[in-house]
């Protein structure tokens, strides 16, 4: 049985805190900001002082010269660690490296989507790597004053993310051997059917256990992190969400620290309507398509269930389609946004789902 406690702190819990602090504050007292371009096999680097170009850089994306480029960075005249913040864009394993040296040494980072980037900088013609580098350098000075620092997630949360993308590639590949049998079957005779079977069916086999292997290893790896174990069961407590959905929110908010609010989780899983109005024309309110997809997809799936199993929502979803009228995937959404103000109930208010919960 979960009791309302939460687990004891450590240095990780203090460490968030204090890049939590640093956040709050104004960044008006950084001088430097170093613009990074990830690809690949080359980083390209340019450092601004104030919004002054004062030097650029081209490196291999490897540990040694990335570790190379911080002394040089620190030999130049008024440069420190404290007062320069890195910015750079979401690029998966290509900025491993880099985020590794920068995490090493306490850097100021900060991490945003190129799409971000790209829309704050107004209209743009040209484009090459310098150029890169220098607009995200320019967009860290121009948002100084606002910016959140990057939070680096547990080791034992980066592994899960791993173990979790396995899984669904593993799933991918099953589904893209399974669905054309079921089709080819429909066309074909017994002797090709049996030929077909001769050859696909081992391997979809095989893809099975290696997905049965891998759900394993992700939970013997939840129930060995009281955190995660902790987050895992008070997420699961709310009726329809099942332990992949839970496993997917958890590795997304960086174990609830990146979200606190479900509204502001519900407008990056792509479920908060927006208003769309010109002048006098007003268009119907509609979400958007900036979003995570497979947070949404999964939610989706237990909002489905939710209404089907579920007694308030069941009636809930009866009385908006039936006597109001309301079209089904605006109701579907309501009750997705539904689910994950009960989930983040739950774990702001330290405590498994309830269906009669007094405050």
């Amino acid at each position: 049985m979960v009791k309302n406690k939460c687990p004891p702190s450590n240095f990780y819990e203090i460490k968030v805190k204090f890049l939590q602090f640093k956040t709050e504050f104004s960044m008006v007292n950084y001088k430097h900001f170093v613009g990074i371009d990830i690809s690949k096999h080359k980083l390209d680097v340019v450092l601004l002082c104030n919004n002054i170009l004062i030097s650029s850089y081209v490196m291999p994306n490897e540990l040694r010269e990335i570790s190379s480029f911080i002394k040089k960075l620190k030999a130049t005249s008024g440069v420190t660690i404290k007062n320069t913040v890195f910015g750079m864009e979401h690029t998966g394993i290509y900025s491993q490296h880099l985020l590794t040296v920068l995490t090493k040494i306490g850097a100021n980072i900060v991490i945003d989507s190129a799409y971000h980037i790209k829309q704050s900088l107004g209209l743009v013609r040209d484009k090459t790597d310098f150029l890169d580098a220098l607009r995200i350098a320019q967009y860290v000075y121009k948002n100084r004053e606002n910016l959140r620092f990057w939070i680096p997630k547990r080791e034992v949360l980066i592994q899960l993310k791993y173990l979790s993308s396995l899984r669904w590639g593993l799933i991918s590949a099953k589904i893209s051997l399974k669905n054309p049998i079921k089709e080819r079957d429909l066309f074909f005779d017994k002797k090709m059917k049996l030929f077909q079977s001769l050859y696909a069916k081992p391997s979809i086999y095989a893809l099975d256990q290696e997905i049965i292997r891998t759900e394993k290893a992700i939970s013997d790896l939840v129930k060995s992190d009281e955190k995660i174990n902790y987050l895992f069961t008070l997420v699961t407590s709310v009726p329809c969400i099942g332990p992949v959905t839970a496993l997917e929110i958890i590795i997304t908010s960086n174990e609830f620290i990146n979200f606190s609010d479900p509204r502001k989780f519900a407008c990056y899983a792509g479920l908060a309507p927006f208003k769309r109005e010109s002048g006098t024309v007003s268009f119907k309110m509609r979400v958007s398509k900036i979003a995570n997809q497979k947070i949404k997809a999964l939610l989706t799936i237990c909002a489905f269930t939710a209404t089907r199993s579920i007694p308030d929502i069941k009636e809930y979803y009866r009385k908006k389609t039936k006597d109001e009228g309301k079209a089904k995937m605006s109701v579907i959404n309501a009750v997705r946004n539904k689910l994950i103000l009960r989930i983040f109930a739950c774990v702001n208010e330290n405590r498994v789902y309830q269906e009669t919960w007094l405050h």
